[in-house]
């Protein structure tokens, strides 16, 4: 018995005469078995390379920054004052009681032997030292000691070991060192400073590869399992994002390796759940048009062409708008940023093509009984038969049918009094203490350094001057509220040293260096400076924090109508109509002000969250914009279409009625998979997990199911002015 007979049997058809011939059966069975070994081939080249990726992430905030930033002057020129970039780790030794002498020969013998603690593979620390290991600094309090461990920060990314990079090696040859033998004598051990931060990112950042994907797909199983009642259909979806993510990670490693485009360790965590959240939709709207086309079509390939044909124009329409709303970001001034834009659209081409080429093959391989046990039959049940039906969305399309006007007057001013707390958002930056959700040592330490020496000791502001001002530049800056000391010498009695006429000062702060409130003093720094000599610079750690959060806010200010104006065009020409594209631009746009407000009530009140990443809002618009006009996509192409057979009223209905299942379905799956990013203790992850998953989720059950339907229904046919629909009933 032939495929197309199984197919007809398991559906219960009598008649055959719309399955293709002999001849064209073994060509859609030739191209199914090319299609199939293609991705098996892809797959095999592209699978290691997605463990591949975390060892070309550049994490480093001043790789970030654009060139003629304040910060970047500074960093590159302060460069000609040391033989290396130099990056510190802080050794921060304390007991309760006052140290003392025993303590202090135990210390001095662990500084001894920094040098030459191993680190894998041959390397010795002291390889990669950058100045001799100083005696340890005592407190004011006579309670703690700091040895500073100065690693050459340009060397700082290579592999010593099983693909340990020497910023993790050093700490953890630190800390090993230390649990054995100075954490028995008693005293409090951390390492701490910008190298055990940058490490404990390292840790926090491990598995990426396998946890996060494992818990995204894992989600997106268990909700398929439900979705489709199906052991072996959400097997497959799951295996058209993996060969999606595969596809794009064969793209991205290279380019990264090459330093073509930027990856860290946030973008990749992005760049997973992005592909299998929107391989997952567009698997489900294309699964969903097909099992319906199998009630009409005794044929699996007529069935699927059919299915294919109507998938393919909203599916390219919504990637498109990602893809092109993800290159958006290339206008960003942040490296970091900018690298999501092409990091995350080649993930959803990625995710596209294994959607439109992988998935139907594989659908076709298996036939209807890829939906064992609830096998579509060839009963003739039409779509349209739901409107007004028992069922969920055919109640729901009712009820906007009608009372559209109150409908949608009442959910635009729900949407309204939650994007009212947008204001209250709050992402002005946070300290290296906020940015981890769990106890890491570099936090800790960090506290405790500020309880015992001032807060910004160990990252000072640097100051670039002309040596003419060198001292009246020491002498302003002093006078700075937050400012605790400030010299242009390397060690007192030692000249500053003179480089091409300037000289470089270095200022202490009384606070943290990388808290928000160090940033406004840097501010004030630069300011008076200025008055100074115009051609004073400010940089450092916490200059860097100020230039990131000035480029982000420029950044929202010139990418967010750019995106805006990108997805109108694209809606514009998807549905011939203007109204309508206003229309979904408008809805979204209430949609995300709605969420960011609603964030900002949780974030403020109920997490507790010290603040945002000032890159958060911008990511956040990104990912519900471009990702939330899907569904609005997915809805208006449908009614569309029956629009053109039942009249713009009916129409919007019965699109409403057969797409509210799938799209609401596509919306779980996607909130579900960014909600993966919460596994990761970071910050700036959990936060755009949230924010993106409830976003979506709002899109879903309330702007894509009330909002615009019922504005549509209200308008009639005016919503497809200017097309030829607006003339019809």
């Amino acid at each position: 018995m032939h495929d197309d007979e199984q197919d007809a049997a398991a559906a219960g058809g009598k008649h055959r005469a719309s399955g293709p011939s002999g001849r064209r059966r073994w060509t859609w069975r030739a191209a199914i078995a090319l299609v199939l070994i293609g991705w098996l081939v892809l797959g095999s080249l592209g699978g290691p390379s997605i463990g591949k990726l975390s060892e070309v992430q550049q994490n480093d905030n001043a790789n970030f920054l654009p060139k003629q930033a304040e910060s970047t002057q500074v960093a590159n020129e302060s460069a000609k004052f040391v033989d290396s970039k130099a990056l510190p780790y802080f050794v921060l030794i304390e007991r309760d009681t006052p140290i003392t002498p025993a303590d202090l020969a135990k210390v001095q013998a662990f500084a001894e032997r920094i040098p030459a603690l191993d680190l894998g593979g041959g390397k010795k620390l002291g390889d990669y030292l950058t100045a001799p290991i100083a005696k340890a600094t005592p407190s004011g309090d006579q309670k703690a000691l700091l040895l500073t461990v100065q690693v050459d920060g340009d060397r700082a990314d290579e592999v010593v070991e099983q693909g340990q990079t020497v910023l993790y090696a050093v700490a953890k040859a630190l800390r090993d060192d230390i649990k054995q033998d100075l954490t028995p004598t008693g005293l409090q051990v951390y390492v701490t400073g910008p190298g055990g931060v940058f490490a404990d990112f390292v840790v926090a950042f491990s598995g990426i590869d396998g946890i996060l994907l494992g818990v995204a797909l894992a989600v997106v199983f268990v909700i398929l399992l439900i979705v489709y009642r199906s052991p072996i259909l959400p097997i497959a979806v799951l295996l058209t994002a993996v060969f999606g993510l595969a596809l794009a990670a064969l793209v991205v490693y290279p380019l990264a390796k090459n330093g073509t485009l930027q990856l860290n360790g946030q973008s990749q965590g992005i760049l997973f759940i992005l592909v299998v959240g929107a391989s997952t939709d567009y698997a489900l709207l294309l699964v969903s048009r097909y099992k319906e086309e199998l009630h009409d079509y005794e044929s699996k390939y007529r069935a699927m062409r059919v299915a294919w044909r109507a998938s393919i124009e909203p599916i390219a329409a919504s990637a498109a708008t990602v893809i092109l709303g993800l290159l958006c970001l290339l206008l960003s001034k942040l490296g970091s940023t900018k690298g999501l834009g092409p990091v995350g659209a080649l993930g959803i081409a990625g995710a596209f093509i294994a959607a439109m080429t992988f998935l139907p093959a594989i659908l076709l391989a298996f036939g209807r009984r890829i939906f064992w046990p609830s096998i579509p039959r060839l009963d003739h049940v039409h779509s349209s038969d739901q409107v007004g039906g028992r069922r969920l969305w055919g109640r729901v399309s009712g009820l906007v049918g009608r009372r559209s006007r109150r409908v949608w007057a009442i959910t635009a001013l729900a949407l309204v009094a939650c994007a009212a707390f947008l204001p209250t958002f709050k992402a002005s930056g946070t300290s290296q203490e906020d940015l981890f959700l769990n106890t890491v040592e570099s936090v800790t330490g960090q506290e405790q350094l500020a309880k015992h020496f001032d807060a910004g000791a160990g990252t000072p502001v640097q100051i670039l001057t002309p040596v003419a001002q060198a001292d009246q530049v020491v002498q302003t800056a002093m006078k700075v509220d937050g400012v605790a000391s400030a010299s242009a010498s390397v060690a007192p009695g030692v000249p500053p040293k003179v480089v091409d006429g300037k000289v470089l000062v270095q200022a202490t702060l009384k606070i943290p260096a990388d808290s928000p409130d160090a940033t406004k003093v840097v501010k004030h720094l630069r300011t008076e400076l200025d008055k100074v000599s115009p051609d004073t610079l400010v940089g450092g750690n916490t200059a860097i924090n100020l230039d990131v959060l000035d480029a982000a806010q420029r950044d929202l200010r010139v990418i967010i109508p750019t995106i805006l104006a990108v997805i109108f065009v694209v809606l514009m020409l998807l549905l011939r109509s203007l109204v309508a594209a206003i229309l979904l631009v408008i809805a979204n746009v209430l949609s995300f002000g709605a969420t960011v407000g609603v964030s900002a009530l949780m974030f403020n009140h109920v997490f507790k969250f010290p603040g945002a990443d000032p890159g958060i809002p911008l990511y956040a618009f990104v990912f519900l914009v471009a990702l939330g006009i899907d569904y609005s996509i997915f809805l208006m192409t449908r009614v569309r279409e029956e629009s053109q057979e039942h009249g713009t009223r009916p129409g919007i209905l019965v699109g409403l009625a057969v797409t509210g299942g799938v799209i609401t379905s596509a919306g779980v799956v996607l909130a579900a998979t960014f909600s993966a990013l919460a596994v990761l203790p970071i910050l700036f992850l959990v936060q755009i997990a949230f924010m993106v998953a409830f976003g979506v989720l709002l899109d879903t059950t309330v702007v894509r199911s009330l909002l615009v339907p019922s504005i549509a229904h209200d308008l009639g046919r005016h919503i497809w002015w200017p097309s030829k629909l607006a003339k019809h009933p």
